[in-house]
């Protein structure tokens, strides 16, 4: 069973943005249900945000980013319906998570160091931890790279004042939805755009554009070697990597994703996720 998002207008429908998937796995004879994200976003809305969605079964979910909370309580009232969702919330949030995914992937992706807060104490630490340069700043999901000169690069963090100016917008622009505390990230220069791989049980069953750059298509050779243990060590049902090509030459890991709330790019038609995951499973 596939849940999706329903259009907060007619919310017996999937919503816009996910309806193309949801008639994919249709026609690949798949049960679509619909939940109210904006109840489930709510906190006190679960129950009634999946009541629509018919008991018994396992369903994979696509559909908005929900924070690790949201998405434990979702897979519980799911359960009371007898209904498993094929990604565990533990697992959900391995994968949602930078400090959870970070230490099975140091080797191949930047140097980081977190705060558990939004203090500028510990902020500090992390600062000192990682040493003075550029770094990039984020929370533990999400980073502000669409403010990239105000809310997410950081020109040198032996600058203690200015980086905690770009840190403090951050915090400010991300509001409400600010998760767990700021991770810095060494800054690396990259050269192509970013890659967005798909994962089924550790397998890689799609390669293809990032979903802000849909129009570059990856190149036609890219070898996974290198990855493929790694994401098999985190053992997750349906994860996405983005990557991307440093200066140097190295393929760098740039960030991993649970699969049910990674983006489609538009590039990529909505059945390839579905056979993806159907693939993906057998």
């Amino acid at each position: 069973m596939l849940l999706v998002p329903g259009d907060p207008l007619r919310p017996r429908r999937p919503d816009e943005h996910f309806a193309p998937e949801a008639q994919a796995a249709r026609e690949a004879g798949w049960v679509v249900a619909v939940v109210d994200h904006d109840a489930l976003e709510r906190g006190d809305g679960a129950e009634r945000a999946v009541a629509s969605v018919p008991s018994g079964g396992t369903a994979i979910y696509r559909g908005w980013m929900l924070g690790s909370g949201r998405y434990a309580r979702l897979t519980h009232v799911l359960a009371q319906r007898g209904v498993t969702v094929r990604t565990t919330a533990e697992q959900y949030r391995r994968a949602h998570e930078l400090p959870e995914w970070y230490p099975a992937l140091a080797g191949v992706t930047p140097r980081s160091a977190w705060t558990t807060s939004a203090d500028r104490a510990d902020f500090d630490q992390a600062r000192l931890t990682l040493g003075a340069g550029p770094a990039v700043v984020r929370d533990h999901v999400k980073s502000m790279k669409h403010y990239w000169d105000e809310a997410a690069f950081i020109a040198d963090l032996g600058d203690r004042d200015a980086a905690w100016k770009v840190a403090s917008r951050l915090r400010q622009l991300r509001d409400d939805d600010f998760v767990g505390g700021f991770v810095l990230r060494e800054f690396e220069s990259f050269t192509s755009a970013e890659v967005r791989t798909w994962w089924v049980d550790g397998r890689c069953v799609l390669i293809g554009p990032h979903p802000d750059t849909p129009h570059d298509q990856p190149p036609g050779e890219l070898d996974l070697g290198w990855l493929r243990p790694l994401i098999g060590e985190l053992d997750l049902p349906f994860v996405t990597a983005d990557l991307a090509l440093r200066a140097d030459g190295v393929w760098r890991l740039v960030e991993v994703g649970d699969g049910q709330v990674s983006d489609r790019p538009i590039t990529i038609e909505p059945a390839a996720i579905i056979a993806a995951l159907v693939g993906g499973s057998g």
